[in-house]
């Protein structure tokens, strides 16, 4: 299949991106046609990644290349801008991101704040393969925990909220904790109680929608990587498991578990600690597989997530392909692009593509703008 096709009125059009003080880019701009795959080139260290993970950037506010936003706001500058224009069902959309040096940072949509993550995902939804993607497999619980979140923001407006609400419980919760400076007093303990009840309620909700994400996404995933691993992976099917952060109901395991997490200031169970156990051949995935096989999952996670998301939503969001064939060997990458799903795709390549990608445009990214 190729990566590009007429896309669906429902699916997310990028037309237009607009860098300023972004990384080593002072401005940069890029026109888009949509329902088209765009290829940035240039040599390494030119600025392609940078285009993908200001667009990225737009819909999770969050960087894919590091936890450091604010390392994306140019050398000696204090704040970068980047701008979108979009189309959503043929209405136009300008979606604007400011990020500062210090931390902070601001996004409009329409010229409106926005500050739910939710909102922002549905405005600019986008499913990115990257070299980093390896970290899905062989990385903390963190980061499988966010590619299923990021999965239910664009799908699910209540498991959304209730993902926002556990977070900002916890956050509350992990400053009493400590405050407490290991002592749980009466003023600890009833506000404990006030945090503890609202985290059941929101985290029990999280966490189920995560496990049901899970359950519908697995025969997906599992058939992207027979598909991708050819015939490498006869015999050896793909399972993953949703492994909650605490054992029975989340209010006992709370209770249980006050006293030690007031003596250590952090919160020890709950959503937060939700795990994605991932087996081939009923091996752990993450210390028994090869690395070529953990390279091979990780890509099937990224497909099995994007074709369900594009199936709820009617639409597809935009595909992000940060130089991923050259982590792959030549049957991979061929396979790869026989199953990429429709939708406007932008790729960045330092080297020859694979054959069977229908590419719309070619764009040096030394051309695009100016840097510092």
């Amino acid at each position: 299949m190729a990566v590009t096709s007429a896309l669906p009125e429902a699916g997310t059009r990028l037309r237009h991106v607009e860098l300023q003080d972004v990384r080593a880019f002072a401005k940069a701009h890029l026109d888009l046609i949509p329902g088209t795959t765009t290829v940035l080139t240039g040599p390494n260290g030119s600025g392609k990644t940078t285009f993908l993970e200001a667009i990225a950037y737009l819909g999770s506010q969050r960087s894919f290349r590091t936890t450091a936003r604010d390392a994306m706001v140019r050398d000696g500058q204090e704040r970068a801008i980047v701008r979108a224009q979009l189309e959503r069902e043929l209405r136009p959309l300008v979606v604007e991101s400011e990020l500062r040096a210090n931390g902070g940072t601001r996004t409009l949509v329409n010229h409106r704040v926005v500050h739910g993550r939710a909102e922002l995902a549905d405005t600019t939804p986008v499913t990115v393969f990257s070299p980093e993607d390896l970290g899905l497999v062989q990385g903390p619980p963190a980061r499988r925990r966010e590619l299923l979140d990021a999965a239910l923001r664009l799908v699910d407006a209540r498991a959304a909220a209730d993902l926002d609400a556990t977070d900002r419980v916890l956050r509350q919760r992990a400053a009493l904790l400590r405050q407490a400076g290991g002592k749980l007093g009466p003023e600890i303990t009833s506000t404990l109680d006030v945090w503890d009840e609202r985290l059941v309620a929101s985290g029990t909700a999280a966490s189920g929608a995560r496990r049901g994400l899970v359950e519908d996404v697995r025969p997906l995933v599992a058939a992207a990587y027979e598909e991708l691993a050819g015939t490498a992976a006869a015999g050896r099917p793909v399972t993953m498991t949703y492994v909650p952060g605490w054992e029975g109901d989340l209010a006992g395991a709370l209770a249980a578990s006050r006293r030690d997490d007031v003596r250590r200031g952090l919160s020890t169970v709950g959503p937060h600690r939700d795990e994605v156990a991932l087996c081939i051949e009923g091996r752990e995935a993450r210390v028994r597989a090869s690395q070529g096989e953990q390279r091979t999952l990780a890509l099937a996670l990224r497909l099995g997530l994007h074709s369900l998301v594009t199936e709820r939503r009617g639409g597809a969001p935009l595909l992000l392909l940060d130089d991923v064939f050259s982590e792959l060997d030549p049957d991979r990458s061929r396979a790869l692009v026989r199953h990429l799903p429709i939708g406007q795709a932008l790729l960045t390549s330092a080297a020859a593509l694979p054959d069977g990608i229908d590419v719309g445009a070619v764009v040096d990214v030394r051309s695009t703008g100016r840097r510092a």
